[in-house]
């Protein structure tokens, strides 16, 4: 009985020591004012300047105003929801920091949710918040000059920076993400997507069941994947950054089943893949067109995922990838049309002097590139013993190599002028390319 006793005051003693010890933490918390009850005055088609300070969250907007904290107002949910909610057109959210939403998925819990048209969100720093600004069902809003991250959260648990669900011609335009998920674009058409700055995510830009939007003047570093399209056709990609997409799956851009792209003007550098194709373009009569991009410094320049046809390659550049071109599973890619590329290990002359080679590019696979196809394999790539097979097998091959690419006129020369190249130290804190990069940067002007 002594001991049962000793036992219930212990259990007593302290239960109230970790009651006082919430209880102190509940009244350390800063309690911070409702922003609520004041945006509740304003007006339709009023401009609310917010009095500089720290206002608690979630604040809804169900009327066209304008919300302006002129880079003096933090708005903090308290870790519950999302912070801002328009569900209204033609409000304006501005000059604001959003921070600590909830950390639920299936809510969504952002920075901003829109639901509605004709709003703007811009100028505003968005941290703490797993998804950055949620678009649903909403159409020719403006998001611009946001910066954005997320929770600090494993890769695959922080939100999305921007998500568009069923949204058409909203421009996304000037924002910078640092560390989130994705920015994201689901059975949305028509969107601008130009001047944004992403780094350290999952995948850059992802599209979905996404027909014709623009993106453009973009720059992605130091993502898993760059820009990655699945199922979505006339999409132009143009005048793109995408560098360091590394890893086992790192991709510079990646298609799936899409049709009737333009990739033009875009750097595609320092990644494990730059170009990544699987069964596209997938509808019938159409074609892929890549054009004056400049391919340099990855891994693998372009791997075909199948056999496939109907992508035109010109004048694009393709510097210094350890592999230029690779098919899974064999066969080859000289079922798409190859025609004035620029290829740096190309062998030939050019005796008349009209910037063509006088013979054509010619690609070939041989019996020894396991690594091609067996994913074990490819950790070996650049051993010395396959370098060495690879080698002898190209000195005499003991089996018929099949024919990848025949570019029948490869480009002598090129000058990189036309290129702002990529110098390193994009995003937010200015980062700048080490002393190897800027060695190889050099080699491709």
């Amino acid at each position: 009985m002594l001991i049962r006793f000793l036992f219930i005051c212990l259990f007593f003693v302290c239960s109230q020591a970790w009651a006082s010890e919430q209880t102190s933490s509940e009244n350390t918390a800063p309690a911070y004012p409702p922003l609520q009850p004041l945006v509740d005055q304003i007006k339709k088609g009023e401009v609310f300047t917010i009095p500089p300070g720290t206002y608690s969250g979630p604040v809804f907007v169900e009327r066209a105003i304008t919300l302006d904290g002129q880079g003096k107002v933090t708005i903090d949910s308290g870790g519950k929801g999302s912070v801002i909610i328009l569900d209204t057109d033609g409000a304006v959210v501005k000059n604001l920091h959003l921070t600590n939403s909830g950390s639920y998925h299936n809510d969504l819990d952002s920075g901003v949710q829109v639901r509605g048209n004709f709003n703007v969100v811009k100028d505003n720093i968005i941290d703490n918040c797993l998804f950055g600004i949620d678009l649903q069902q909403s159409e020719n809003n403006i998001v611009k000059r946001n910066t954005i991250s997320s929770k600090d959260d494993e890769l695959g648990m922080r939100g999305d920076a921007i998500r568009l669900w069923y949204s058409f011609n909203n421009k996304i335009t000037d924002n910078i993400i640092n560390n989130t998920r994705d920015m994201v674009v689901w059975y949305s058409k028509s969107n601008i997507i130009h001047n944004n700055k992403s780094r350290g995510g999952r995948y850059g830009l992802h599209f979905m069941y996404s027909q014709y939007n623009d993106v453009q003047f973009n720059e992605y570093y130091d993502n898993s994947v760059g820009i990655f399209l699945m199922y979505s056709d006339g999409v132009i990609v143009k005048n793109n950054i995408i560098s360091h997409a590394t890893g086992a799956a790192g991709v510079g851009i990646g298609f799936k089943e899409t049709s009737d792209v333009v990739v033009e003007n875009n750097q595609i550098l320092f990644s494990s893949t730059g170009l990544s194709i699987d069964v596209s373009p997938y509808q019938p009569d159409t074609k892929n067109h890549f054009t004056n991009n400049l391919i340099a410094f990855n891994d693998i320049g372009i791997r075909f995922l199948a056999n496939w046809k109907d992508n035109i390659f010109s004048n694009n550049h393709f510097k210094a990838n350890i592999t230029q071109i690779v098919v899974s599973g064999g066969q080859t890619a000289n079922r798409n049309e190859w025609t004035g590329n620029y290829w740096d290990n190309y062998e030939g002359f050019d005796l008349d002097n009209d910037g063509i080679g006088d013979t054509s590019h010619d690609i070939y696979a041989y019996a020894d590139r396991i690594w091609q196809d067996v994913a074990g394999a490819q950790f070996y790539k650049g051993s010395a013993v396959l370098e060495l097979i690879d080698f002898l097998e190209r000195l005499a091959p003991f089996s018929e190599p099949d024919l990848l690419v025949r570019d029948k006129a490869p480009l002598m020369n090129v000058s990189m002028k036309k290129f702002d190249v990529y110098q390193g130290g994009i995003g937010s804190d200015g980062e700048q390319s080490n002393d190897l990069e800027s060695r190889l940067l050099r080699y491709i002007q």
